[in-house]
């Protein structure tokens, strides 16, 4: 039997789980804890997040700054980058421990003021379009401008302009606007845009592969094009990358160490919380109001919200299975975007609760004919 629909409390639309059977409103309620106690779990993750991880990205901004700043002068972005990883004892090879030059060359061509103007313009378009986006299903101001703030949260190291050369930062602005640009019979824009955020970190390939599974299973043709041309472009960047790379390194630099083994869920949830403005929250708090904005990106009802659900699933359980601590930056690239859950958890639990808690009986009565 279904529960009644309540009115939504701040959607539009009743959520998606407005009306389930009992049995299946308490197996979400018991996933939905679950997936809590998993987030408390970054309590006992070692403190390499919060000392490690602030001094390997100021390692990265004085590495990739000095870079530009030879770029400024005439120098070759490879020479520039591998010395300036030699000199911070940084690993230089493989390919992998280089970032692709796109960003730095962009910023090489214009002022150091220019090039915040154009991070804080990249995280403004971000905020405006999912402002525009979010518009349908919260349709009252305050509630919009909740989760817009929520999103601002989010992208708050970007726009505080701390790290402008950081990479990540840059590439999970752009994966946060692919998403909220996207529409079902406007795609292109938002695999362009997918394409730039993969150009300037090659860790946005993961969101990629995300992206053109939904299409392949939508059977878009025209979006799985789109996708399949950026790999394409994006494969033939690498290769030019790796050759690059190869051609200024040498069997004696310092390599890059592989794949560690498992740092778990915890550890994937903390790297997250540190790369929103949750970081300055209690961590305990700071973890369950993470579990609640991923679990949150369930119910809402729309294609939009099942991609941004697999993007942050397919991020977390990297970070849980194979990304080493000095990959834990890869927060980053979906950081935007995962507070945004957060205003879909009123109507959702409400919903939750009062299908799990329905006590209604069918009485039949007989009625003389």
């Amino acid at each position: 039997m279904r529960t009644a629909v309540g009115r939504p409390l701040l959607l539009a639309a009743p959520s998606r789980f407005v009306g389930l059977p009992r049995p299946r409103a308490r197996l979400f309620l018991a996933l939905l804890a679950l997936l809590l106690l998993a987030s408390l779990t970054a309590l006992g993750t070692p403190s390499l997040q919060q000392a490690a991880a602030p001094v390997d990205d100021q390692a990265s901004a004085i590495v990739y700054g000095s870079t530009v700043d030879a770029l400024r002068h005439g120098a070759d972005y490879y020479s520039a980058v591998i010395d300036a990883l030699r000199a911070g004892d940084r690993p230089v090879r493989p390919w992998v421990a280089v970032r692709l030059p796109t960003l730095s060359v962009i910023q090489a061509s214009v002022s150091p003021v220019a090039a915040a103007l154009l991070l804080y313009a990249l995280a403004l378009l971000t905020l405006a379009s999912w402002w525009r986006r979010l518009r349908d299903i919260l349709p009252r101001p305050i509630p919009r401008l909740a989760a817009t703030l929520l999103a601002a949260g989010g992208m708050g190291t970007a726009l505080l302009g701390q790290q402008v050369t950081e990479h990540e930062l840059w590439a999970g602005l752009m994966i946060a606007l692919s998403l909220a640009i996207r529409l079902p019979g406007r795609t292109m824009a938002s695999v362009a845009i997918g394409l730039c955020a993969m150009l300037i970190h090659e860790g946005a390939a993961l969101f990629a592969i995300i992206m053109a599974a939904f299409a392949l299973a939508e059977r878009n043709g025209r979006e799985m094009l789109g996708w399949g041309i950026a790999a394409i472009v994006f494969a033939a960047a690498l290769w030019f990358h790796a050759r690059a790379v190869g051609a200024v390194t040498g069997p004696l630099d310092q390599p890059w160490i592989g794949w560690p083994g498992i740092l778990g869920f915890g550890f994937a949830v903390r790297s997250l919380i540190t790369a929103t403005l949750l970081s300055i929250a209690p961590l305990s708090l700071a973890a369950m109001a993470m579990g609640l904005a991923i679990a949150g990106w369930s119910a809402w009802r729309d294609p939009l919200a099942a991609r941004v659900l697999a993007t942050l699933v397919g991020y977390l359980l990297f970070l849980s299975l194979v990304a080493p601590t000095d990959l834990s930056g890869l927060a980053y690239l979906v950081a935007p975007v995962s507070l945004i859950g957060l205003i879909f958890i009123p109507d959702a639990l409400r919903d939750l609760l009062r299908a799990a808690l329905d006590r209604r009986r069918i009485t039949v009565t007989r009625t003389a004919s």
